[in-house]
């Protein structure tokens, strides 16, 4: 059975930095995408950032210049670097992992941005 176990999430002042992990354990099927989506109060889940086999990214134009995603296909990990943090970066953050042939979602980790 294939786990998402994510950790780096916690309470940071405004300009402060985090870094996300995300690491499957489990047999898994070759990872296609991996990508974080953040869910902030009363709104709705959005994708923050997904990287490819390839190493091509995307990133959700509020968080670029700021966050940086990466991956070890080794580990079968997932990190997202965010630096300059703001107020409004505060969400649940949740990693999801495509395969060929199904997903994978992580539990979700809470990151609040606040002095």
């Amino acid at each position: 059975q294939v786990q998402l176990v994510e950790s780096g999430g916690g309470l940071v002042q405004p300009g402060g930095s985090l870094r996300l992990s995300c690491a499957a354990s489990g047999s898994i099927r070759t990872i296609n995408a991996m990508r974080w989506y953040r869910q902030a109060p009363g709104k709705e889940r959005s994708l923050v950032a997904s990287i490819a086999t390839n190493g091509v990214t995307y990133y959700v134009d509020s968080v670029k210049g700021r966050f940086t995603i990466s991956r070890d296909n080794d580990k079968k990990t997932v990190y997202l670097q965010m630096n300059s943090l703001k107020p409004e970066d505060t969400a649940v953050y949740s990693c999801n992992f495509i395969t060929s042939t199904t997903y994978y979602w992580g539990q979700g980790t809470q990151v609040t941005v606040s002095s």
